[in-house]
């Protein structure tokens, strides 16, 4: 379990370091990442693009680990995002979860992610 919660928490400071590679690194090369139903992305690059975008808008951008649940090669991982938008200066902070399942190396090969879109947009907007 140990080793999958430093994984976790190897992610949430890839991000926090501003870092769409190293968030990308996280995944396996065939990989599926798939947040709020949405289309998934299915490749490393396409996932760099995502956190890149995240990182313009919220320079100050947080991940932080909040818990991990692990059975096996499977684990659920709760985070909070929190920063300040470029275009709107509100203050950001969401909470969401992924459900991954790993590889042997501890990569992504699947995530399902989960947060309150409305809320985000609502907090984006300065409401």
């Amino acid at each position: 379990m140990r080793l999958r919660t430093e994984c976790a928490k190897a992610h949430c400071d890839a991000w926090t370091e501003r870092n769409p590679e190293a968030v990308a690194s996280r995944y396996a090369y065939n990989t599926t990442m798939g947040m709020n139903r949405s289309d998934p992305m299915t490749s490393q690059a396409e996932i760099a693009e995502m956190a890149a975008g995240f990182m313009a808008d919220f320079p100050d951008l947080i991940l932080k680990l909040d818990s991990v649940l692990v059975a096996d090669h499977h684990m659920v991982y709760a985070w909070t995002f929190e920063g300040h938008h470029k275009d709107t200066g509100s203050h950001v902070k969401f909470s969401g979860w992924e459900e991954w399942d790993l590889d042997n190396e501890l990569k992504v090969i699947k995530s399902l992610g989960w947060y309150d879109s409305a809320d985000y947009e609502r907090q984006v907007a300065g409401e």
